[in-house]
């Protein structure tokens, strides 16, 4: 079975109410195993990958995900958007815990982590001024509106190694330039857009980080993210049937002509 569409997520995400599993799969990839085996199936009728980033029981940290491996064997079974849930830190009083942010840009500060399919001797420099798919973005916007979902149209994920929490310092000092943090959009994001695929993050806020006057912790993030999980299925589930097959209205698919490869 193939697959236009793949969900990258937590268990959370997945519902087995609403996702019609079909077959279960672990492709092969040069660049090693992807976090889990690949659900494929479908959800409202649309054909679906699901795969769980941290793999099954969250047993990799954020440093530890084969990125590349998980982005190159969606893109195998046929993947051309991707629809990236995740936790994420406030760094603004505005932006709270249980909202939703449809990111925008982002800011990499991750340290260890693979960053390319073009290692050499092909060398090839992506456009990534606007790296996240309009159109997508727009559909889920709609969709959170008719759904009274509180959402963020747009906002700044500053991308962190992680596993550790930031200090206080680090906090105050990304709230200059980001609006939320998080472990994993980076590089998952960038090599999406490599293999011209759309992608689109649904960043949840868990909490305020560690600038406010409660540091985050591990419970915290547990508790919101289950508290607000029927949003982000209900929200993936309402947009699916949307999502046109033919990608005509952004230039996703166009990264590596544009980039004169």
């Amino acid at each position: 079975m193939r697959a236009r569409i793949g969900i990258i997520g937590g268990t959370g995400v997945y519902d087995p109410q609403m996702f019609e599993l079909k077959e279960t799969v672990r492709p092969h990839t040069p660049y090693g195993a992807a976090s889990d085996e690949i659900l494929l199936g479908e959800l409202k009728g649309v054909p679906v990958a699901f795969l769980p980033r941290h793999g099954r029981g969250h047993v990799l940290p954020p440093h530890m995900i084969n990125y590349r491996a998980n982005i190159y064997a969606l893109r195998q079974l046929g993947v051309e958007r991707v629809i990236s849930p995740c936790a994420v830190g406030s760094l603004q009083e505005e932006y709270r815990p249980g909202e939703i942010v449809l990111v925008d840009q982002f800011i990499d500060l991750t340290k260890g982590r693979r960053y390319t399919f073009f290692d050499g001797p092909r060398t090839v420099h992506i456009g990534a001024a606007d790296p996240f798919c309009p159109e997508l973005n727009g559909l889920f916007a709609e969709e959170a509106g008719k759904a009274g979902i509180p959402v963020h149209e747009e906002g700044t994920y500053v991308c962190i190694e992680g596993p550790r929490f930031s200090t206080r310092a680090e906090s105050h000092m990304y709230r200059a330039f980001a609006d939320v943090i998080g472990m994993t959009l980076a590089p998952e994001c960038a090599l999406a857009r490599e293999m011209e695929m759309c992608y689109t993050s649904l960043a949840m806020i868990t909490d305020y980080d560690v600038w406010a006057e409660r540091p985050v912790d591990t419970s915290t993030i547990l508790r919101t993210m289950s508290e607000n999980m029927d949003r982000i299925r209900m929200l993936i589930s309402n947009t699916l049937p949307r999502i046109p097959a033919e990608r005509k209205r952004c230039d996703c698919s166009k990264v590596l002509e544009e980039a004169g490869a």
